[in-house]
């Protein structure tokens, strides 16, 4: 069954608000919702969207993001090659220069942003799935939902690659610029950070909360 719209109906069992009309509606039931978009059944607006297999999603790309970001950290992010001499620098290592340049506020940004956020966002998103995906209510679920979604828009990942992007173009015609592995994996963590936003539906994490063990 794909994932296409169907209408909210008056026998299903969970309540809703119309963002549009403001018309109160009942939700499918988790199990007949799988894969399906829910629209309102006055205005037919977007109500929200159930996924299949939701939790067990969620999770996979969260753990492939995660190897993805640790590697991103572990290997240079680029390297440059001026008359034979080469050189190479990793985030970590880029954010200490700055931070020894004088550029505090700037290397503390750049460490947070590409980093350390991304870090807890994916930690605290596996602190809440896996418990959820075993049946188990994780501890501190509601601080950490809320914590999750004020930090989520400040993991700014798309905005380090294109700034490293611009950078690239600007010292090609100074050296020979040479995209490191971490280039790679932090384009690959993007497009999982994006793909993660895609899957988690709010509504499916506070309902599987709601249905599991205490």
């Amino acid at each position: 069954m794909g994932n296409e719209p169907i209408v909210a109906s008056a026998s299903d069992n969970r309540l809703s608000i119309c963002p549009e009309c403001d018309l109160l509606v009942h939700e499918l039931a988790r199990d007949e919702a799988g894969g399906f978009t829910i629209l309102c059944p006055r205005c037919g607006a977007f109500l929200h969207r159930r996924h299949r297999n939701s939790l067990e999603n969620s999770l996979a790309l969260a753990f492939a993001a995660l190897i993805l970001l640790i590697a991103g950290n572990a290997f240079p992010i680029v390297g440059l090659d001026i008359q034979g001499q080469r050189i190479e620098t990793t985030v970590i290592g880029a954010a200490a220069r700055l931070w020894r340049e004088g550029m505090q506020a700037v290397a503390a940004l750049v460490l947070l942003t590409t980093t350390l956020l991304p870090l807890l966002e994916l930690g605290a998103l596996l602190w809440m799935v896996l418990p959820l995906r075993l049946g188990r209510r994780p501890r501190g679920f509601v601080g950490l939902f809320r914590a999750l979604r004020m930090a989520h828009p400040w993991a700014m990942v798309e905005v380090f690659i294109l700034g490293v992007l611009v950078a690239l173009v600007k010292l090609a015609y100074l050296a020979e610029v040479l995209p490191g592995a971490a280039a790679w994996c932090f384009g690959g963590l993007m497009l999982l950070l994006a793909a993660l936003t895609v899957v988690i539906e709010p509504r499916d994490l506070w309902q599987a909360w709601e249905e599991a063990r205490p």
